[in-house]
């Protein structure tokens, strides 16, 4: 996959249908608790909710979904929560990367993976080897992963690589971002009823459509996805320029 420009320095093409859609999975402790049950059994409906939305992302030709899995202020949850999150990520590897092969699926994972042991690295990195030559529906998946982050350790790589530079362009950080093989979202999601983006994807959500529900994840299902893809259809995305310009009749 080639590098894509920033949507700050060329307007991107504008379908119908998203090219990537930039989801945060809120809500699955919540929907736990309104079942008067633990919060794990949550994470455990939210995983199925994934596998919904890969499914939905294949059958519309979505090319890209990026899911927020985990983010580097998790940390901070009950440990024993922590614990599991890391078990039923594992698990999953284990579990769903041969689906998502056999579906053509090509799985990415983005993040500081210096805080996972050597075992799930190593998973991590198999996941991805398995899937690399599949040519459909690329699925990030972002853990341990919080936007400053991803800047920062950007231009630490650029600088490193570069030490020459006295200035730095867009295009000089662009290929060190963790997603230089995907274009900018087009529709972002927040599930759960907050209206915030959480230190996700900073850099990549600049033009971003953003569409907040209160739909808890583990009852996110094709309905409440349709209802967001309709949403974004309604959008008027100008890039800067005004309504005026994209009325205007393209050239022949």
């Amino acid at each position: 996959m080639g590098l894509f420009s920033s949507s700050t320095k060329e307007v991107p093409p504008i379908q119908d249908v998203p090219q990537h859609v930039a989801v945060i999975m809120d809500g699955n402790g919540r929907w736990a608790k309104k079942r008067f049950l633990p919060r794990v059994a949550g994470h455990q409906r939210g995983l199925e909710a994934v596998r919904a939305m890969v499914k939905a992302c294949v059958r519309l030709d979505i090319k890209f979904l990026t899911l927020f899995a985990f983010s580097s202020e998790n940390w901070r949850r009950p440990p024993e929560e922590v614990t599991f999150l890391m078990s039923l990520f594992l698990e999953a590897l284990d579990r769903e990367v041969k689906k998502l092969h056999e579906a053509n699926v090509i799985l990415k994972l983005i993040g500081d993976r210096a805080a996972f042991n050597e075992a799930l690295q190593q998973k991590m990195l198999e996941a991805e080897q398995k899937t690399a030559a599949n040519t459909g529906l690329t699925l990030t998946i972002a853990v341990n992963y919080g936007g400053r982050w991803d800047v920062v350790n950007a231009f630490n790589q650029l600088l490193q690589a570069q030490p020459q530079l006295k200035q730095i362009q867009e295009s000089d950080l662009t290929p060190y971002l963790s997603m230089p093989y995907a274009p900018e979202p087009d529709l972002f999601i927040r599930t759960g009823g907050e209206t915030r983006i959480s230190n996700f994807l900073l850099w990549q959500l600049a033009y971003t459509e953003l569409y907040f529900t209160p739909t808890l994840w583990p009852d996110f299902d094709d309905a409440a996805f349709e209802a967001a893809l309709t949403s974004y259809r309604q959008r008027e995305r100008r890039f800067g320029r005004t309504s005026e310009q994209l009325a205007e009749p393209k050239a022949s």
